[in-house]
């Protein structure tokens, strides 16, 4: 296993079990609203805390962009985007249905990520030109090629409801189209989903770096594609993803292409 993947590993399971026992003590837990819907619970920021702390310990000179603190720069060409809890309102409500996702890029490029489930005890992970495992088990995209008989992934808007539009315009789409929509309440464990088959693809608007840059690099490396919404890889900084097996992929960003206006598509 690359040394900087077994790492992130390594971090994600120290945050994992931190959130776990946390899940006893939701009556104390302190809880903050950085914006509309958006919660931040003193649970994300000890697990940040202690994925930095792992970090830092083999790697002190590695950038890091976290949710809750932003960017650590330094002269690194390593740079770690780190999601401490992906799934807050779940965790607050007691759903067990969240995950933690570390990605590292290299010279900008995403090379290695995990997506954790503490719950479940799921470990998705890649590095890139490795394939993807779940713990430790190869995995692959589903070979769903149509629209009729999928099953989707896709998330509500939550914080800006500047796409409502646009998004009930696909999701109206899609509904039509497919045996189901699903909406679970976790970026990156939609993204994991994807990678071994649970789910045939997954849509959603305006998304942060770090929601998603793991599981992406996960799905890629599962035989599949993760793009922009006009079929680039412009997606981390856009915050507009799809993702989806090859052939998946084409016929989501048919009906994409039919629902978002041009100006939102990458």
């Amino acid at each position: 296993m690359n040394p900087i993947l077994n790492v992130a590993i390594i971090a994600a399971k120290e945050a994992g079990e931190y959130i776990k026992e946390q899940r006893d003590n939701l009556a104390r837990v302190e809880i903050e609203e950085k914006g509309l819907n958006d919660f931040v619970s003193y649970v994300d920021l000890q697990s940040e805390k202690m994925i930095m702390l792992a970090i830092r310990k083999y790697y002190p000179d590695h950038n890091i962009t976290a949710e809750e603190s932003g960017k650590h720069s330094t002269p690194s060409k390593f740079e770690w985007i780190i999601d401490p809890l992906d799934g807050t309102t779940n965790f607050l409500h007691q759903i067990p249905h969240f995950a933690i996702s570390i990605a590292v890029k290299e010279n900008g490029k995403l090379m290695h990520g995990v997506v954790y489930d503490p719950i479940k005890d799921e470990m998705f992970s890649a590095s890139r030109g490795d394939g993807a495992r779940l713990n430790n088990f190869k995995i692959r995209v589903s070979d769903q090629k149509a629209l009729k008989n999928s099953v989707l992934a896709t998330g509500f808007p939550y914080t800006n409801f500047d796409y409502i539009d646009p998004y009930m315009d696909s999701l109206k789409s899609f509904i039509l189209k497919t045996a189901g929509i699903r909406r679970a309440g976790s970026a990156a464990l939609d993204l994991a989903y994807v990678a071994c088959g649970r789910v045939d693809g997954y849509w959603e608007f305006n998304l942060k770096e770090w929601d998603i840059a793991a599981g992406a690099l996960i799905v890629m490396e599962a035989g599949g594609l993760s793009t922009d919404f006009a079929g680039g890889d412009n997606f981390l900084e856009s915050g507009n993803i799809v993702a989806a097996s090859p052939k998946m992929l084409q016929a989501m960003a048919k009906v994409i292409g039919q629902t978002v206006p041009k100006e939102l598509r990458n």
